[in-house]
């Protein structure tokens, strides 16, 4: 089990004052803490908090796939590497998290305006200042990628406000362990249908678990944050093994080798910058992508602007692929491979294409079209 869920639960502390409590708010408080927890609220809780789990996951990628492809060719060949096999591992997180909400009987909604971010934003769920854009590869976007993936700091508290990834679920995984047990296992009665299995998966960023009972719920959260964040108090990815390595590491730390390139030694700690063999980081190689570029910065119809159009119509495309996949028709889910390279040739040649200051250069810009 990932070192983020153990127990730790502080109570909190009541004010009372010292000169005459109310007594009626007292016995009403006493009656609230001791009042059975409500498997509806809890439930309704879980669906839109899975919902937001998927989100949460896809608003990552645009900024990671905006590093990869300003990339230029035949250069930064281990941050390459690294930022596309994070990418797929995102992929992957979405999808599982779409299997546990199928499971307890809810519909993912991956393909709606309101699912993609509007960048410069904030990650749905996570209470943290930190802004995220649509920027080339750079120091300060890897900087902003392990803001993104840092451990969960925080103990368990009630509350929504979420410092972490990590923190953000194991709120959901307590929700389920709950309503698991107050409903004696009736909460996973979904369709078997729309689950996403390991076949179905285009993916070699991990296992992908198909969520039947609990313990399939649990292991699907614990891969997510383990592959994000660590496990056990370590640098590792639990599917170390899996990638025929000696040992691969979480996406913070993998993002922590290409900021200060150099790699992590087997012996580093969580606390430690990477005290291994260098690796060759050319922060120059990059086009030089305007900055959360919108269609609406350009005059309609231009080329540059139909460029952006045909980029975001391979990009919704795609979510329509993932979004049927993960409602019933999840054989669906393969044909993404193609919608992802075409993906990629529309980033790049915009990237090649200038845009409006001096010197700047258009790029991908992620939004919601017909």
């Amino acid at each position: 089990m990932s070192k983020f869920f153990q127990k730790n639960n502080p109570k909190r502390q009541r004010f009372v004052p010292e000169d005459k409590p109310d007594k009626s708010l007292l016995k009403g408080r006493a009656m609230a803490d001791t009042a059975p927890p409500d498997p509806e609220e809890i439930k309704k809780r879980l669906l839109e908090n899975l919902q937001q789990a998927i989100k949460l996951e896809h608003s990552t990628i645009p900024p990671y796939l905006c590093a990869l492809y300003s990339i230029k060719d035949g250069t930064n060949e281990f941050a390459v590497n690294t930022i596309r096999s994070i990418v797929v591992e995102e992929m992957l997180h979405m999808v599982m998290a779409a299997n546990i909400l199928n499971a307890i009987g809810g519909k993912p909604a991956i393909n709606t305006k309101d699912f993609i971010p509007g960048y410069p934003t904030k990650l749905p769920m996570i209470d943290e200042s930190f802004i995220v854009n649509l920027e080339k590869f750079s120091k300060a976007s890897v900087d902003i990628f392990l803001q993104i993936e840092k451990s969960a700091e925080h103990p368990e508290h009630d509350g929504d406000d979420y410092h972490s990834i990590g923190e953000f679920y194991m709120a959901v995984r307590r929700d389920l362990i709950k309503l698991n047990e107050l409903t004696n296992g009736e909460i996973f009665k979904g369709e078997r249908q729309p689950q996403v299995t390991s076949e179905q998966y285009y993916g070699s960023g991990g296992k992908l678990i198909a969520v039947y009972k609990l313990e399939d719920a649990l292991e699907a959260i614990d891969e997510i944050v383990g592959q994000g964040e660590g496990i056990d108090n370590t640098i590792d990815d639990p599917d170390q093994e899996m990638f025929g390595e000696d040992i691969e590491y979480a996406h913070y730390f993998r993002f922590n080798e290409i900021y200060h390139g150099q790699k992590y030694k087997p012996t580093d700690s969580v606390h430690d910058d990477p005290s291994g063999p260098p690796v060759n980081v050319d922060w120059d190689a990059v086009y030089n992508m305007q900055l959360n570029p919108k269609m609406s910065d350009l005059p309609e119809g231009s080329p540059v602007w139909q460029k952006m159009y045909d980029f975001n119509k391979t990009y919704m495309a795609l979510l329509n692929n993932i979004h049927d996949a993960c409602n019933g028709q999840p054989s669906l889910l393969i044909t993404g491979v193609g919608l992802m390279y075409d993906l990629k040739y529309k980033a790049i040649e915009l990237m090649k294409t200038p845009f409006g200051e001096e010197g700047l250069m258009a790029g991908p810009s992620f939004e919601y079209v017909q």
